[in-house]
């Protein structure tokens, strides 16, 4: 099992779409890889709220 909190995803640059990481790692001059917070792990979890 993984501890990271994150997993990669690919994105096509062009068309903001999902794709495979093994599709993006193939083609790196339109796409890119991104990591991606699992549910629970996002950076704004634990930041006072905006509200007053």
């Amino acid at each position: 099992m993984s501890n990271r909190k994150t997993f990669d995803v690919g994105r096509d640059s062009r068309s903001g779409q999902f794709i495979t990481v093994k599709e993006a790692t193939t083609r790196p001059a339109s796409t890119t890889v991104e990591r991606i917070p699992k549910s629970g792990y996002g950076d704004t979890k634990g930041e006072p709220s905006r509200r007053k």
